[in-house]
């Protein structure tokens, strides 16, 4: 049996462009506890591979929107739609909790009513450029979830961005695709696998609310206050 972690090169491995270091599985797992264990360890590794500069920009950037009034989009597909709707939450009533902040977040994955219009009506790859051309302003963010980097929507989402003067951040895994290149900040992971890659986006999006409202409260409450 050939076992990836057994073999040595300079570089990464790659067959047919997949990066086989960060692949899970890599091959059968019998045992559920094993799976647990083993899935655990590639999450964490996946995690720190992101770049702490870029998630700290990510940070500064989202804030600053919610500090001078500006709002946040977010958007995705799949998995990643359940990600962009729960940050409306997390970054809504979470963080405007114990803080003077009014955080103004929108999910463009949220309104089923105008996605299937725009999708049934002109494309489903337009499904968020569009609605970013209806309601986005200059100076306000968007955030794009997309494991692949390559959803057409997403894409067509940061294009729109760009010609608004929006400015973007893009979460991804395996390749990054195109949305690693198109936004001003890469949320990159180093993931084979669409459950890890999801379920370290859906960590970043929440350390991000956490933060942004630990640092925006008074420091005596933090010992006190729920996260």
């Amino acid at each position: 049996m050939l076992f990836i972690d057994d073999l040595t090169t300079a570089g990464k491995i790659k067959i047919n462009h997949v990066d086989l270091r960060m692949k899970f599985p890599k091959y059968y797992i019998e045992s559920p506890t094993q799976f647990l264990e083993d899935y655990s360890k590639a999450c964490e590794k996946a995690r720190r591979s992101v770049a702490p500069s870029m998630f700290g920009e990510s940070v500064n950037l989202i804030e600053c929107a919610y500090q001078e009034g500006k709002t946040v989009y977010v958007c995705g597909n799949g998995g990643s739609t359940a990600i962009a709707n729960h940050m409306v939450c997390d970054h809504g009533k979470l963080v405007a909790t114990d803080t003077l902040l009014k955080p103004r977040v929108i999910s463009l994955s949220h309104p089923t009513e105008m996605i299937t219009a725009i999708a049934n009506d002109i494309s489903y790859d337009d499904i968020f450029s569009y609605q970013l051309e209806l309601m986005a302003n200059r100076g306000d963010v968007l955030m794009v979830i997309s494991g692949s980097g390559e959803s057409p929507n997403v894409v067509k989402a940061l294009k729109a961005a760009q010609v608004i003067g929006m400015k973007s951040i893009a979460m991804t895994a395996f390749s990054g695709g195109q949305c690693r290149d198109l936004a001003d900040v890469s949320l990159h992971v180093e993931a084979e696998n669409y459950g890890i890659a999801e379920d370290v986006h859906q960590s970043l999006m929440q350390m991000m609310a956490q933060f942004i409202r630990m640092r925006n409260m008074d420091r005596d409450m933090i010992i006190t206050a729920k996260f």
